[in-house]
């Protein structure tokens, strides 16, 4: 880890000096202002992910003892968001920012839904910004509850501590218009591997927000640990739930814990999407009950890290049942669209029955109206109609399997991108890293986020990418203080990857607005990994 180095800029060319940094293009901006230019105001659009179009105008607004959240009378929806932006701002601005009924007051911040926005889409937004106020305009309340992400990196770090600073508060001046490149951006975070209680999931829920990650996927079965219990199969969460790598504990949620989960990332705008790994990674669920083995003989419990090794037993009819019953009640606990079934390193399968499982188990995803998600071995059968391929592949992975992904993309399958030698969070940054592995090799910060999902698979349509996804997977992570040390400062960069338009992308640009995020990670409680890749402002 190297020493934090402290950059400078002129103070009469800061705005404009930091405004090309990040890659912003301000077509019609007004001349460099007092506020832009003022050390205790962000320069507009300094924010991670950074967004479509900015326009720095006129003077900051300050948030004063006479600020007020204001929202259209009788929106429920509105009335959450401004709830929940009031929830960070008080403990450290001190002020009282009460949510209002527009009628009730003028100036402060408004939180405006309009039907007449349809052009931006159910998560886009635009923020404007003056010395009389500031109004968050979207058509859909998730582009509000994005909106008001980029309004809280607007305000300094200091702004997310729990406790009271001095201030002061300002928001530039000018206009962000915004709206996101993919519709899915998501994390995953194997539970499986290591188990994490909900109130870890709820933490890592918190920071995944700030970045504008939508989608929440949880490894919920693999052979260490099955999580989520089901009625009908009660052993697979009280026997195949009860230890982990290295033969902790264990746990489980219940179906009420799965259900809050749920709830509070709702909550957060993010759609979880659950994952029971198959027909391989099934070990738990194989120790639970003997009969889902092909010679009725259940193995021992696991708690090591290799993996190809199980498998469900493809010709039994019960292992149907088993399906169908665990697919059934996974799907009535989740209201988003995808449940996710695996698919990997089922080596221990021979591709004729991978094959006939796959095509038995997809149709019983779509019966309880999911739509399926697999890794991208669900190319080696046939996708389901509207399926979603998970490419964890690497850059030096073979052409023919590349091919073989490429060829369903054009044939209507998406894909979301997650090549394990970019945006795997659990990989080493350095030989050095203490947690995480190194088999896909040595991700530092600029090569997890300098690629371009549109053009990363040779042969897929750009069209074919529905987005991207950081998965954390587990073996060597067990407490959050783990999950800050890999994920941060990695996860944004995956964000700001799919959020963001591709003619914004520059490293150079990326690396100093990231670093700008230390401060706000420090703030957040977040124990990141100061890379020296990246100029983190000295102590």
């Amino acid at each position: 880890m190297s020493v934090r180095q402290r950059r400078t800029l002129p103070r009469l060319l800061g705005a404009v000096l930091l405004l090309a940094a990040a890659g912003i293009s301000c077509v019609g901006a007004a001349p460099v202002s007092h506020s832009a230019a003022d050390a205790t105001t962000r320069p507009l659009g300094r924010i991670v992910p950074v967004p479509a179009s900015v326009t720095p105008s006129g003077q900051p607004y300050t948030l004063t003892s006479a600020t007020r959240i204001r929202i259209d009378e009788d929106s429920r929806d509105a009335r959450a968001v401004a709830d929940y932006l009031a929830g960070i701002l008080r403990p450290s601005t001190g002020l009282s920012l009460r949510v209002v009924d527009e009628d009730a007051a003028s100036g402060g911040i408004r939180l405006r839904l309009s039907g007449a926005e349809k052009a931006l889409g159910d998560e886009g937004y635009r923020l404007q910004s003056g010395r009389d106020g500031i109004t968050l305009t979207a058509h859909r309340p998730t582009g509000l509850f994005r909106g008001v992400q980029t309004l809280r990196q607007q305000l300094p770090a200091a702004v997310e501590k729990r406790t009271r600073q001095p201030g002061p508060w300002k928001v530039a001046g000018g206009t962000i218009t915004d709206t996101p490149r993919y519709a899915y951006r998501g994390a995953m975070l194997d539970v499986s591997r290591h188990f994490f209680t909900v109130e870890q999931v709820k933490r890592y829920i918190d920071q995944l927000a700030l970045y504008k990650i939508n989608k929440l996927h949880l490894h919920l079965s693999d052979d260490q640990g099955w999580r989520i219990a089901i009625d009908s199969w009660p052993r697979l969460a009280t026997y195949g739930g009860s230890t982990q790598v290295g033969g902790g504990p264990g746990g489980h949620y219940t179906k009420a814990d799965y259900q809050e989960i749920v709830r509070y990332a709702a909550s957060r705008h993010q759609e979880v999407v659950p994952e029971i790994d198959l027909p391989g990674h099934t070990n738990a669920a194989l120790a639970s009950y003997a009969e889902l083995n092909c010679d009725g003989v259940a193995p021992p419990l696991y708690t090591g890290t290799a993996v190809g090794f199980s498998s469900l037993c493809v010709p039994k009819d019960i292992t149907y049942d088993f399906v169908d019953d665990v697919i059934r009640e996974l799907a009535a606990l989740t209201p988003g669209k995808y449940l996710h079934i695996g698919g990997d390193e089922a080596h221990s399968t021979s591709h004729e029955d991978y094959v006939a499982f796959m095509e038995k188990v997809q149709p019983i995803v779509a019966k309880y109206g999911k739509t399926v998600v697999g890794w991208h071995q669900l190319t080696g059968a046939t996708p389901a109609k509207g399926a979603l391929a998970q490419y964890w592949g690497l850059d030096r992975t073979s052409p023919a399997e590349k091919e073989q992904v490429a060829a369903a993309a054009r044939n209507g399958t998406g894909l979301i991108l997650s090549p394990a030698d970019r945006v795997y969070l659990d990989m080493k940054y350095t030989k050095d890293t203490k947690l995480g592995l190194a088999w896909a090799g040595y991700v530092e910060v600029q090569r997890s986020y300098d690629w371009n999902p549109a053009a990363y698979l040779p042969g897929a349509p750009a069209e074919a990418v529905r987005g991207v996804e950081a998965p954390l997977w587990t073996e060597t992570i067990s407490e959050n203080a783990h999950i800050d040390q890999m994920a941060f400062p990695r996860l944004p960069g995956v964000a700001e990857l799919g959020w963001s338009p591709a003619a914004t992308h520059d490293w150079n640009a990326y690396k100093e607005r990231l670093a700008q995020q230390g401060p706000r990670f420090e703030a957040l409680g977040i124990d990141y990994y100061r890379s020296p890749q990246v100029p983190w402002p000295a102590e």
